[in-house]
């Protein structure tokens, strides 16, 4: 059982909490109706992000084998053969599409713009898993897409309309964790040789100003959507203090990378890294407390 979790990456289906975040921010993630339309899109995005995991590593097994760490993955492995891989993909492609189907015909929810996103998703992850990958910067900025159609995705089967400065805020913060893994990868080809062809357009000078860059305009994007006039309204002006924690992570996180040159991927230093859990925890306790007790 544990192979073929691995074989759909299970743990990066945290990446689709994302979706929940149109209902967390609009301060009605309380709310039993919107909060169970948000778990349907984390499932249905969850089923088709594994398809493209199973899609990419079908696709680069002769190279995951060279990889130090890839070549324990299910199909690299020959844990998982070919022909159970593709059964899997298949199946979960009839998954996602009978479970819209069922929403919204059965249902009768209106998942269009939903499902949009959901196609949208697949075509984009289908393309970069056969070309875009291997083209530096396009594959990043293709990997940041995904986040934020993970949050549109939220928003659309919510309902809820997700603002401007969100959207930009998820797409730069996406960017800052791409950005972060591929140094942690240029760092590990100087030991062990490149084994991403895209890493040609990089190196850690560039990845580290591109870092800085992206660290920066998430701050930025943060304030101001804590400064909008609709945010302002809707909760609190003191909502703007949250953007202490914000900046703080931020900071540590640069740190980690640029002066411990931590080369693990930035999901992998927040969960090992004290300072920026703490972090995390106080923000996210200060924003339930200005949104949900705003009285």
């Amino acid at each position: 059982m544990k192979k073929y979790l691995k074989l759909l990456r299970v743990e990066q289906w945290v990446k689709n909490l994302f979706v929940f975040l149109p209902v967390f921010f609009s301060g009605k993630i309380v709310d039993a109706d919107l909060f169970s339309k948000s778990c349907l899109a984390f499932i249905i995005f969850s089923f088709t992000a594994s398809t493209i995991y199973i899609l990419n590593d079908y696709m680069d097994i002769e190279l995951d084998r060279k990889h130090p760490e890839k070549c324990k993955r299910p199909l690299a492995s020959g844990a998982i053969a070919k022909g159970t891989a593709i059964g899997i993909f298949v199946f979960l492609l009839l998954l996602v599409s009978g479970l819209t189907g069922y929403l919204g015909i059965v249902k009768g929810m209106d998942l269009e713009e939903f499902s949009v996103v959901i196609i949208t998703y697949f075509i984009i992850n289908i393309l970069y898993t056969f070309k875009l990958k291997h083209i530096a910067i396009v594959d990043i900025c293709i990997i940041a897409t995904g986040f934020v159609l993970r949050v549109l995705a939220g928003g659309f089967i919510t309902g809820i309309m997700v603002s401007q400065w969100a959207i930009l805020l998820t797409f730069v913060l996406a960017l800052v964790l791409a950005i972060g893994k591929r140094r942690g990868e240029l760092i590990n080809a100087q030991i062990n040789g490149k084994t991403r062809k895209a890493l040609d357009g990089y190196n850690v000078q560039f990845a580290d100003i591109a870092l800085s860059i992206s660290c920066t305009l998430a701050i930025i994007c943060y304030l101001m959507f804590t400064l909008s006039p609709e945010v302002q309204q809707k909760f609190h002006p003191r909502i703007f203090y949250t953007v202490i924690f914000v900046v703080f992570a931020f900071l540590r996180y640069l740190q980690q990378t640029l002066v411990y040159n931590k080369t693990e991927s930035p999901t992998k230093i927040i969960y090992k890294d004290h300072y920026i859990q703490v972090t995390m925890l106080l923000w996210l306790f200060a924003f339930l407390l200005t949104i949900y007790l705003k009285k």
